[in-house]
């Protein structure tokens, strides 16, 4: 009685948002150009933060020319930094994504931004290979913000329209690859002019990036929120959240071999991005024999198409979605990744300036829609796991651009057209696991639900939980969510009728 007391009283309060919610708060419509709090000021807050990181992570590549003659740098020297600058993100993405299960994205993502920050200004005093490589390994750590953007907007946004809120947050962050490719040499541009010589101009410029990340950080803690109805904190104190134990989210998410998949064929769409991040404008500037500036405009086109590409991807995900359900989105997903790689193979092949730049860009639209496609399914992977779900994916692709630099891009063993079309081949391999992915109420790409036995969405989220804990009313979040899931079903599935499930049980 008690319980059903307080819902009478908080239905017959006024709604509290500016957007509308499902059961659990979370917004159903996604408005890009609303700062409503919180779901939108949240959307806003978590690109913007994960765009600083992503500049001050590639700050370098673009002033590479400069650098590599200020500090004598190697070609094996620069693939060194280059995959450093990826690798430390592997574990800081898989321990970012259970910090946000436990402590919020909020805490979560302004610490490590504040932590890696310093890193940045010190890349201004670095005096040999070894401390340019340090400077760049710290400084990546930051990349793993990722995880903290996608599992805020899946704590905000409901099935409906996750896939696009989490592919525009992290397409518009991803920008920042694209846009320190222009940002870089136009701000040693200006410090050279004012009459900075160019071995201290360089130096100079990323105070830029080091300042922009840190007072991102501070927004954060400033005008964030974890989740719709709060911080983490107030809802642990209030007893309106109850605080998970870390044995048990990290068990639910590493046997969850649907995880794994995901991270692999992540670390090839992605970790490509990454890859070409590093590379592309050394490959411009040393192949076609072009000015820095120039090879900078035309290797931020890769990042810039993030604009659109990535929250394409998300949309692609969400509208399929909506009429096949879970099997549309992971078809989308296999075929669009699988296009990216037959791009990336013609990519390396073109020998002409025009030609590379139309194939790169249209490579860049695939393979950075494959991306926001792959944040389209995360989200209904695990509900308790979330988080370290969402960091072990993102970990894969910080896995799969390192292997992809140290076997293809470090030293001379294959010149980079080589190495950029073996990296498509290695797409398209890395991308065929996707159709093992079956999920027993849903279905796979080439068959449908299970038909041995009824699979629920039910069934599947409340596995998770054991029935002690069920007596004590810990998976009535996952039993919400469960339900506000069925439109993966798909638009025929969804609309049948199926009297066992059709209003979700609320017996703890």
């Amino acid at each position: 009685m008690e319980i059903e007391g307080q819902a009478t009283v908080k239905e017959s309060q006024p709604p509290k948002f500016a957007l509308p919610v499902d059961s659990e708060h979370k917004a159903t419509e996604f408005r890009l150009f609303s700062v409503a709090a919180p779901h939108m000021r949240a959307f806003h807050l978590s690109w913007v933060s994960f765009f600083a990181c992503f500049v001050s992570s590639f700050a370098a590549p673009p002033l590479l020319p400069i650098i590599r003659d200020n500090l004598n740098l190697t070609a094996s020297d620069i693939g060194n930094a280059g995959i450093a600058s990826v690798s430390g993100a592997v574990f800081a993405r898989v321990a970012m994504g259970t910090a946000c299960d436990l402590f919020g994205p909020r805490l979560a993502s302004a610490s490590l931004i504040l932590l890696t920050a310093p890193a940045v200004y010190f890349t201004s005093i670095a005096s040999s290979s070894t401390s340019f490589l340090l400077v760049r390994f710290f400084t990546g750590f930051s990349l793993a913000t990722f995880v903290s953007t996608q599992f805020w907007m899946s704590s905000m946004f409901s099935a409906p329209v996750v896939g696009t809120a989490n592919g525009v947050a992290g397409g518009w962050g991803n920008l920042g690859g694209g846009a320190t490719q222009l940002i870089m040499p136009l701000v040693f541009g200006l410090i050279r002019d004012i009459g900075a010589i160019k071995f201290t101009a360089w130096r100079i410029a990323f105070f830029i990036p080091a300042l922009f990340q840190t007072l991102s950080a501070f927004a954060l803690l400033i005008f964030g929120k974890d989740l719709p109805d709060g911080n983490f904190r107030r809802l642990h104190k209030a007893g309106d959240k109850t605080k998970d134990k870390f044995s048990n989210v990290f068990y639910h998410g590493i046997t969850n071999y649907r995880g794994w998949i995901l991270a692999l064929s992540y670390g090839y769409c992605f970790g490509v991005e990454l890859t070409i991040d590093n590379i592309v404008a050394e490959y411009f500037y040393d192949r076609f024999d072009l000015k820095l500036h120039t090879a900078g405009m035309i290797a931020a086109s890769f990042g810039l198409a993030n604009i659109v590409s990535r929250p394409g991807g998300g949309m692609i995900s969400d509208a399929v979605g909506k009429r096949f359900g879970m099997r549309g989105r992971l078809w989308a997903l296999w075929v669009v990744q699988t296009l990216g790689g037959v791009f990336c193979i013609i990519l390396g092949r073109v020998g002409s300036l025009g030609a590379s730049i139309v194939v790169m860009i249209v490579f860049s639209l695939f393979c950075q829609a494959a991306c926001g496609l792959t944040f389209g399914v995360v989200p209904f992977v695990s509900r308790r796991s979330l988080g370290l779900i969402s960091g072990m994916t993102g970990g894969g692709g910080n896995v799969g651009a390192v292997l992809t630099q140290l076997i293809f891009f470090k030293g001379s063993k294959y010149s980079k057209e080589t190495g950029i079309m073996l990296m498509g081949i290695m797409i398209i391999f890395c991308t065929l696991p996707i159709c093992f992915i079956y999920f027993p109420q849903w279905g796979g790409m080439f068959c449908g639900p299970s038909s041995t036995k009824i699979a629920t969405e039910e069934d599947y989220y409340l596995s998770e939980w054991n029935s002690e804990e069920k007596e004590k009313g810990l998976h009535l979040s996952s039993l919400k969510f469960a339900d506000n899931s069925r439109s993966e079903r798909g638009r025929k599935k969804d609309s049948e009728t199926r009297p066992v499930d059709e209003t979700p049980s609320t017996q703890v």
